[in-house]
């Protein structure tokens, strides 16, 4: 293991001498030194192209091609930041993130160049990379060196911005937090050390570059270790197995469902014919780690970092399963209930790691200790909301148990109160992922027609299978943890689960439609224990029982 210098810009200009395999994209091969040597010639380019007094702020609209880390390194070792623009946002709001962030330069692709059509950027300069006037533009810098050209005119400092790094994208105006480059260095080395990363490694980035994951969690590691990257353009479960043995990938990460998708495909008898040794990410949920490393023969690691910096949970060897771990070093964690602003009880578990008092237990994790938060760009009002009362509040329901280790229990948002009772959707989606029918599960409020919520639960079949309503209801009624509140008032019945470009589950959209879509929706009227599908007779009886309240407007802002 390597020492992990103070800057990313170190960890860019490190292995400049170093020919060995650093970077693969499809056909491509590039050593470490090259990889350098591509990032010290945009750092050249971009001191030269910025505007005298600007924020030194460069978006990046871009695939994970090799442009990409090109330009993070650029930019890390020219002392500028990188804003990842999100190519699923549309319009003004694509505008609006690319502005917001201040980025004189905006570096995409031809692909992405119908997005930008028709928006008013000024004072942007659109680079498009793969063309003969990019090429044109960086041949004079092909000799250039790390270090040699910096905007401020002196080696960054581990306090200089590198990421302004968007933390939502799928509801309003996201937020970009502030990430500095002494943080950065330091997150990579620890993750690297956690993880024992060697320059014999090779990690494989497959979710999107535009978000925290992937550079956080895998690229930066992978820096900080001396491993070679290999790069896949967009995700894709049906090519996961195939990228993993063709570049000999060794790690990777995840986020939101693509754990669900891999284990969708079509077992293989080569399925456990790989280098890899570990994956590492978010929301992948108990049962579907235990399917994935009795399928794959691959350890799924669940850990939890925001890309604030706020708040961490460390993994050790005695973490049970289901929890993240105990709080990481310098973080004093606590679960509080957000109205009262006291801590929560200690969860109750049966002998199978069950919860049974989430009413009481389950709260935002807050940190009331040190945090790595380093604010949001331009964003006053979210900063102070993230840090009242003097803590740091994550945004995520947790639970502990009485040995400390925390339980990722959902997000604040994805709360319900049903019957003055208080819930979290992961909570119940956990319940439902063991319905053998299920290949995907969303949990998510709609407005109860009376006061509060009702549960509804999209569930994506596997290949086969078809809803039985009767099956449906009687494995519900097996699971000894599904609280008398918790089974699903509505099931949507979907194709596919909508997800946004980090594929993480779109409960927005999910929340937007409720029932009123045009997928198949069964439901069960309260009182009663058999689902039924939700027809247009039932549908206008109860959109009726909604006007009846005064509700009705409820359902079409949700």
């Amino acid at each position: 293991m390597r020492t992990t210098p103070g800057t990313v810009a170190e960890l860019i200009a490190r292995p400049w001498g170093d020919h060995r395999p650093g970077l693969a994209f499809e056909e491509t091969v590039l050593s470490h030194h090259r990889t350098a040597q591509e990032a010290a010639a945009r750092a050249a380019l971009l001191v030269d192209l910025l505007p005298p007094g600007a924020q030194p702020h460069i978006g990046v609209l871009l695939d994970n091609t090799p442009e990409f880390p090109f330009w993070l390194g650029a930019a890390a070792l020219a002392g500028a930041a990188v804003a990842g623009i999100n190519p699923t946002r549309r319009g003004p709001e694509l505008a609006r993130d690319i502005l917001h962030t201040e980025c004189r330069i905006l570096v995409t692709e031809r692909a992405h160049l119908p997005l930008l059509a028709g928006l008013d950027l000024p004072g942007v300069r659109i680079l498009v990379t793969g063309t003969e006037e990019y090429a044109a533009l960086l041949a004079p810098y092909a000799a250039a060196e790390p270090g040699e050209a910096t905007v401020a005119g002196r080696p960054p400092g581990p306090g200089d911005r590198l990421l302004l790094y968007f933390t939502s994208g799928s509801t309003g105006a996201p937020k970009a937090a502030v990430c500095t480059q002494g943080r950065l260095a330091g997150a990579g080395g620890s993750l690297a050390r956690q993880f024992s990363v060697s320059p014999d490694d090779v990690h494989y980035i497959c979710m999107p570059l535009f978000h925290g994951n992937a550079v956080i969690a895998d690229w930066l590691p992978a820096l900080a270790g001396g491993a070679s990257v290999a790069l896949r353009r967009r995700f894709s479960a049906s090519a996961f197995l195939d990228d993993v043995r063709a570049h000999g990938a060794t790690y990777f990460t995840y986020v939101g469902r693509a754990i669900q998708y891999l284990l969708a495909t079509p077992p293989r008898p080569e399925d456990r014919a790989h280098a890899l040794r570990l994956g590492f990410g978010t929301e992948a949920g108990a049962v579907d780690a235990a399917r994935f490393a009795e399928r794959f023969g691959v350890r799924l690691v669940e850990g939890y970092g925001a890309t604030e910096g706020g708040a961490s949970v460390q993994r050790t060897p005695d973490t049970p399963q289901g929890a993240l771990g105990r709080a990481g070093a310098g973080d004093d964690l606590a679960v509080i209930d957000p109205e009262t602003g006291r801590e929560c009880p200690a969860a109750v578990l049966d002998a199978r790691g069950r919860l049974l008092n989430g009413a009481e237990a389950i709260g935002e994790l807050v940190n009331r200790g040190r945090s790595l938060f380093e604010g949001y760009w331009r964003n006053p009002e979210a900063e102070a909301a993230r840090t009242r009362d003097g803590w740091y509040w994550t945004g995520d329901l947790f639970f502990r148990d009485e040995r400390g280790f925390l339980y990722f229990a959902g997000r604040t948002d994805d709360r319900l109160r049903v019957d003055s009772e208080n819930l979290a959707a992961a909570v119940i989606e956990n319940v439902l992922a063991r319905w053998s029918d299920a290949a995907a599960v969303a949990v998510y409020a709609v407005p109860d027609e009376v006061a509060g919520d009702q549960v509804m639960a999209a569930v994506a079949l596997r290949e086969g299978a078809g809803f039985r309503p009767e099956a449906f209801a009687a494995f519900l009624a097996a699971q000894p943890d599904l609280g008398t509140k918790m089974a699903p008032r509505y099931v949507r019945v979907v194709p596919e689960m909508p997800v946004t470009a980090t594929n993480k589950v779109h409960r927005v959209a999910l929340r937007r439609a409720g029932f009123l879509c045009p997928d198949p929706v069964w439901w069960r009227p309260a009182g009663e224990g058999e689902y039924r599908p939700l027809d247009e007779e039932a549908l206008a009886g109860l959109l009726a029982a909604y006007r009846a309240q005064d509700r009705l407007e409820l359902l079409e802002r949700t």
